[in-house]
């Protein structure tokens, strides 16, 4: 698994866990900073991840607005928690990142979210992020 790929993971998790939890993503950030300082070999993996959840951060209502415009007839709270942070993800990239290529965003976001989310979710993200790639 490639270092961005394990990135995008680690902010899944942190999204994910401070959207279920309702804890402060700036607080589980700061705690995954003394975890990486604390494990040189996940250093690599930690810069982008804190790139992708600071980008949420700093762009969030952009990017839900987005989803919320691509996302035909599901508003944010009925999706499933796992979607959400990855749309946000893949929303940030495609639109925030220069460096990373709509299709790998694209990808990146699918394949987690056939991973760690419902039977349906790969194709409901690979949908909102493909229109929203389109659009812009």
């Amino acid at each position: 698994m490639s270092a961005r790929s394990k990135a995008r993971k680690r902010a899944l998790d942190i999204l994910f866990q401070a959207d279920v939890r309702g804890d402060d993503v700036a607080t589980i950030l700061a705690a995954e900073a003394r975890r990486a300082a604390g494990e040189p070999a996940r250093q690599a993996s930690w810069l982008y991840a804190r790139d992708i959840v600071d980008g949420v951060i700093d762009n969030r209502d952009e990017i839900d607005e987005q989803i919320t415009t691509f996302a035909k007839d599901w508003p944010l709270a009925r999706m499933p928690a796992v979607d959400r942070a990855l749309l946000r993800i893949g929303v940030w990239e495609l639109l925030y990142n220069d460096e990373v290529p709509a299709a790998v965003a694209i990808d990146e976001a699918v394949e987690l979210a056939k991973e760690f989310s419902t039977d349906d979710s790969g194709a409901f993200v690979h949908g909102v992020l493909a229109r929203i790639s389109r659009a812009s």
